[in-house]
């Protein structure tokens, strides 16, 4: 019987020291004190927030088992400019990260195993929900203007809302 088993993160590997990382909760805001990393001297942000989304998973011929994890990492968040309409910003690139933890948590759970293509599968499948994670994160900064676009800002987060009610039958992924 043969096991494999994998880890892909969305934005690097690093070594991470425990209580680093917040793992997404709707009882769980950010806070200011949560963004404990040195702002990017290239660029004029207000914020920025940084998150993963991971997941391992380990199979055999018989079938597979994997868990999803989506993190805020406080040391490579940072803030420049602490607003209550920059920390709503900043929340919604989390909540954004949580809806696409739970897509992906659909894409899997639809996924009909074949311990042969497994790994190139799932890989696949992965790779694509991040492409799609990405670009819906910048969208959502072209959008609103990084939060100054206070119209847009609201529209995005009612629509931000309204995904994680639509996808909350796939919240529960960890297995």
């Amino acid at each position: 019987m043969s096991k494999a088993a994998l880890s892909l993160l969305l934005v690097c590997i690093a070594v991470m020291q425990a209580g680093n990382l917040i793992p997404w909760s709707a009882s769980r805001k950010l806070t200011w004190s949560d963004f404990t990393g040195n702002p990017d001297p290239h660029t004029s942000n207000a914020a920025l927030t940084s998150s993963n989304i991971n997941i391992e998973y380990g199979y055999d011929e018989k079938g597979f088992q994997y868990s999803i994890t989506c993190n805020f990492d406080k040391n490579r968040s940072w803030v420049r400019i602490k607003n209550n309409e920059v920390l709503a910003h900043e929340q919604g690139h989390f909540d954004l990260a949580e809806i696409n933890a739970r897509r992906l948590n659909k894409l899997i759970k639809a996924y009909h195993f074949n311990a042969k293509t497994a790994k190139t599968d799932l890989n696949k499948i992965y790779g694509d929900a991040m492409k799609q994670h990405r670009l819906e994160q910048t969208q959502y900064d072209q959008e609103t203007d990084y939060s100054r676009n206070r119209p847009r800002q609201a529209e995005w987060l009612a629509k931000i809302e309204q995904e994680l009610k639509e996808t909350a039958p796939y919240a529960n992924y960890h297995h």
